[in-house]
């Protein structure tokens, strides 16, 4: 436990991507199997340790630490695993009875595993009394899954490749095909076995992506034009039988969205946008069909769906490209003769769970640019252009497809609460929820929260949004403190959506600081009505 402790710290006080990719891949050559690949698997979010919860660990503690005492503590410093860590007394005359050897990564998780749920927190109390502060931190962090060290699963095989000469590609595709500890990919990794082939398994294969068109025009004689819908990429493979869907980040979702892995039939691996039935969005001149991004909201993440979830919120795959027809691997061959083999595979497929992104027919970029300013669909981002001959490569290569999304809306929006961010951000309130007035507030207009954010502002603003939150806090609620209203931020966001969940009635998609208008009072703060025009 004390080289992954070091491995946590170090990750959590860096912030290059190049030295966090150095610390694990030195970790991963200079650690034992199992250990390194149970890492790994924590690193990359596949440890769900069913018998460990946030719930039990804060009982735990109150068992030995003054409840109020803790939850100060716990709103100071606004992580659970570091706030458990630096408060974690040790009995008094304790001696410890176990070496580091026993308490490992893959010893730790045994013990975890094998634990019923209502002896689980008295096998991580004796643990934690054998632990120090930095092997306390690490340990919870692992029994909870929730790492928050500022590492993507990406960035983690990235660096397992780099650490061992591998191609990051080729072990992106086998990850989904191996379980943790991932003995035959360490095997593969250092000379002791062949790579790994997980035949008939519908595996995951990196997807191709984007840069953004920030400036410039590009050739239509040389790319194509279709638009970019607001759901999420998912990737969907068929193989013996077997069907998977996989997000952009490479998690099977499957369970999540049952009724479109159904209706898939024939074998292959198809590229598209994940997105819910409706009717009333989107015109016929863009394919339409789709609703708001809300509505997949209400799908998303959950483990088990409803039949009455289904039909409330059916959902279906707008597809984008092909990599698979069959066995066949299509991916070198160029965009245009991929395109063709899509249309004839799509016609094998169920309409109502499959259908054909539309290409924007534009007679040269001045006029596909009007036609993107005219595109206020709820379910468009805006446009994707590929380029016309180009392969399906895993990754971002530049010059073959660029994402041209369409500019943000802005509204200027009163800061109402704020809360602490987390990992090194979890000394500061960084995330900040803001609202707009019901009418004017001479007229007796009151301020309603209309979305959240925690990005779009330097190092240097988030100082001073911190200390305007803690100079002007006039009530606290646990780790959320309520402010004074008296700071406008002018908040930039792709779309606005109708919400029953929220009690302005809106929803606000990717909302981020856009500037902090210290100049303007909190009385000329946009309208609620304001916001619902910009509703699509």
């Amino acid at each position: 436990m004390r080289a992954f402790a070091k491995l946590l710290d170090g990750l959590v006080y860096t912030r290059s991507r190049n030295a966090k990719l150095k610390l694990i891949a030195d970790y991963l050559r200079s650690q034992p199997d199992p250990d390194r690949g149970w890492a790994m698997a924590a690193l990359t979010g596949a440890i769900d340790l069913k018998a460990v919860k946030p719930a039990a660990i804060r009982t735990m503690v109150e068992q030995r630490v003054d409840a109020e005492l803790f939850a100060m503590s716990r709103d100071f410093v606004g992580d659970l695993a570091e706030t458990v860590a630096l408060i974690w007394p040790k009995p008094e005359g304790f001696e410890p009875e176990m070496d580091d050897g026993s308490l490992g990564v893959s010893a730790v998780i045994a013990r975890l595993e094998a634990a019923p749920r209502a002896k689980a927190p008295d096998e991580l109390a004796a643990m934690l009394d054998h632990l120090d502060s930095s092997g306390r931190y690490a340990l919870i962090k692992l029994a909870t899954g929730a790492l928050r060290v500022g590492v993507s699963a990406r960035l983690a095989k990235t660096a397992l490749a780099q650490a061992f000469g591998l191609d990051v590609d080729q072990v992106e595709e086998l990850w989904h095909g191996l379980t943790p500890p991932y003995a035959p990919l360490f095997d593969w990794a250092e000379g002791r076995g062949e790579r790994p082939v997980p035949e008939d398994m519908p595996v995951f294969r990196p997807f191709m992506l984007a840069h953004p068109l920030e400036e410039g025009v590009v050739d239509l004689a040389d790319y194509a034009a279709e638009w970019k819908w607001d759901g999420i990429r998912v990737q969907i493979v068929g193989v013996g039988g077997a069907v998977r869907l996989y997000s952009r980040a490479g998690d099977d979702i499957t369970a999540t969205f049952p009724d479109v892995a159904a209706a898939f039939a024939g074998e292959g691996v198809l590229d598209g946008e994940l997105l819910v039935r409706g009717e009333a969005q989107g015109g016929a001149e863009h394919g339409g069909g789709a609703a708001s991004f809300n509505a997949l909201q209400q799908r998303l993440g959950r483990k088990q769906v409803s039949a009455k979830m289904q039909a409330d919120y059916p959902a279906f795959v707008r597809l984008y490209d092909i990599l698979f027809d069959g066995a066949e691997d299509l991916r070198a061959l160029p965009w245009k003769e991929r395109r063709i083999r899509l249309e004839s595979f799509v016609g094998r497929l169920p309409p109502g769970r499959f259908d054909l992104s539309a290409l924007i027919e534009a007679a040269d970029f001045e006029a596909l640019a009007d036609i993107r300013l005219g595109a206020r669909d709820a379910a468009i981002e805006g446009v994707m252009l590929k380029r016309r001959d180009s392969p399906y490569v895993a990754g971002r290569r530049t010059g073959l497809w660029y994402k041209w999304k369409r500019d943000p809306l802005v509204a200027d929006c009163v800061m109402m609460y704020a809360q602490r961010g987390h990992g090194k951000r979890s000394s500061f309130y960084s995330d900040y929820s803001f609202g707009c007035w019901t009418a004017p507030p001479e007229d007796g207009g009151e301020l309603l929260p209309v979305g959240k954010a925690y990005s779009g502002f330097t190092d240097e603003e988030l100082r001073d949004l911190d200390r305007f939150v803690r100079n002007h806090t006039i009530q606290r609620f646990g780790p959320v403190r309520e402010v004074e209203k008296t700071l406008v931020l002018e908040v930039a966001f792709d779309s606005i959506h109708e919400s029953k969940r929220h009690k302005s009635g809106l929803a606000m998609r990717f909302p981020r600081i856009r500037r902090i208008r210290m100049d303007k009072p909190a009385s000329e703060a946009d309208l609620i009505a304001t916001l619902r025009r910009m509703i699509a």
